[in-house]
């Protein structure tokens, strides 16, 4: 039996995102939150398309470009209820090639 290695990386760069300039569907609420009340900063890991990044002086900065919509920022962030989500407007968003 032969393994199979999938690069996810080669798999979302197949996808195609089509910012909403001005306007994104996701946003921090209050960027205190992160960096004063939320120690483990878990967005910052578990968002598979690596969105969140955890910044030197403790805040976390989003960039919403890419984002797949799959909603774990949201779950994640459950405690603290500090993250804004929207779908994005039609036409705007993850263009999903293999779905």
């Amino acid at each position: 039996m032969s393994t199979i290695t999938v690069n996810v990386e080669e798999k979302l760069f197949q996808n195609r995102y089509r910012v909403d300039h001005g306007r994104p569907h996701i946003r921090i609420k209050d960027a205190a939150v992160c960096s004063n009340e939320c120690r483990q900063q878990s967005c910052t890991y578990i968002c598979p398309a690596s969105c969140y990044k955890a910044e030197g002086n403790g805040g976390v900065t989003l960039i919403t470009d890419g984002c797949l919509e799959c909603g774990s920022c949201r779950v994640i962030c459950s405690e603290h209820l500090n993250v804004a989500w929207e779908y994005p407007r039609g036409g705007h968003g993850i263009l999903f090639k293999f779905g």
